[in-house]
């Protein structure tokens, strides 16, 4: 249907009801107070693709590392990526570490107020420009995130399916977003979308929004927003390869760019989302084999591994940085890793 624009007294209603039942965060300013712009891009950089509930530990020990984003421009790049093992989606660190020294560069430390210079920042896209923009400095900017997605199409009933209607989203988003608490009224959306206007069951007869809802008023909000069919994940297959000696396992350093670019790893055949691995082990070695062990989904794909083992290796036959076993988990390696090192710590204990 077509977005046409909504009474002003519906920000006044959000507003008033997130004045009344805003959420708690660690990186949310309490009422009175000014927001701190770093903590507002951090958050919204862990919040990628990641729930409240997972970030709110990782957020707290990460500030407490690195407090300020001086302290993060300064830090050992992979010593935050260790701090961002098993957080997934590892391209958001290495863009953290990258704008953190292009602000500390470019802009004297203080992150840049405006939409468009946030957008020409590492790892900054539309959303977090925009909500930096909006929670962090109070700048009206229209910012739409899944929670804000779901509320809105059902405001508005916006029966085109995602992701073709993340335009129509936005901008009925723009025709509702008031000039001033334009950061409080965007996060005031991702609350209500977070605990009443929630994917199954909403609990419409408790929303400061009902009289305005056009799904709520057809009797099917539940149909929106409307998603597209869902494609097939592809597989694919490779081998992770442990190599033992003197009690320490050979890990590598991946490469900066690509999948989980700059993480330490087992040494592996290099398979990637677009291919299988190619088979061969990176060094001549009598190895134990075992098919297909660990199974692990990434976003567009899942990978099926082999493990492939050697734990009597020759001194010299790998440039590697040698690990102690005993401390593995000291090591920041990614799930997907870590989830083969446990299945390799079975097959040592079998064959011992």
């Amino acid at each position: 249907m077509p977005v046409t624009r909504k009474d002003a007294a519906l920000s006044e209603r959000l507003l008033a009801h997130y004045d009344r039942h805003r959420r708690t965060l660690p990186w949310r300013a309490l009422p009175g107070e000014a927001a701190n712009p770093y903590a507002v891009w951090l958050s919204e950089v862990m919040l990628q693709q990641t729930t409240v509930a997972a970030v709110a530990p990782r957020f707290a020990r990460f500030l407490e590392r690195w407090p300020t984003l001086e302290a993060l421009a300064a830090a050992d790049e992979a010593d935050v990526m260790a701090e961002w093992a098993g957080f997934g989606y590892y391209s958001r660190a290495r863009n953290l570490i990258a704008c953190a020294r292009e602000v500390t560069e470019r802009h004297g430390g203080v992150l840049p107020c405006e939409e468009a210079a946030l957008r020409k920042l590492p790892g900054i896209g539309d959303y977090t420009a925009a909500a930096i923009a909006a929670i962090a400095f109070g700048r009206r900017a229209v910012v739409v995130d899944a929670n804000v997605e779901r509320v809105v199409s059902r405001l508005f009933a916006i029966d085109e399916p995602l992701p073709g209607a993340k335009k129509a989203i936005r901008a009925a988003t723009d025709l509702i977003t008031p000039d001033a608490r334009a950061g409080d009224f965007a996060q005031g959306l991702m609350d209500l979308g977070s605990s009443i206007c929630t994917v199954r069951a909403p609990q419409c007869l408790i929303c400061p929004l009902r009289q305005d809802c056009a799904a709520h008023a057809g009797g099917n909000p539940e149909r929106y927003p409307v998603k597209a069919a869902k494609k097939a994940k592809p597989e694919r297959r490779g081998t992770v390869y442990w190599i033992e000696r003197d009690g320490k396992v050979a890990l590598v350093t991946r490469p900066p760019k690509g999948m989980l670019g700059g993480m330490r790893a087992l040494p592996d055949d290099g398979w990637r989302a677009g291919a299988d691995g190619n088979g061969v082990p990176p060094v001549e070695a009598e190895w134990r084999i075992a098919r297909g062990v660990v199974r692990h989904g990434f976003t567009h794909f899942t990978i099926i591994l082999d493990l492939a083992l050697c734990c009597d290796a020759p001194a010299d036959m790998l440039e590697a940085d040698w690990w102690p076993v005993t401390e593995l988990a000291d090591a920041g390696l990614p799930t997907l890793f870590a989830k083969a090192a446990r299945a390799f710590g079975e097959m040592r204990d079998d064959a011992a």
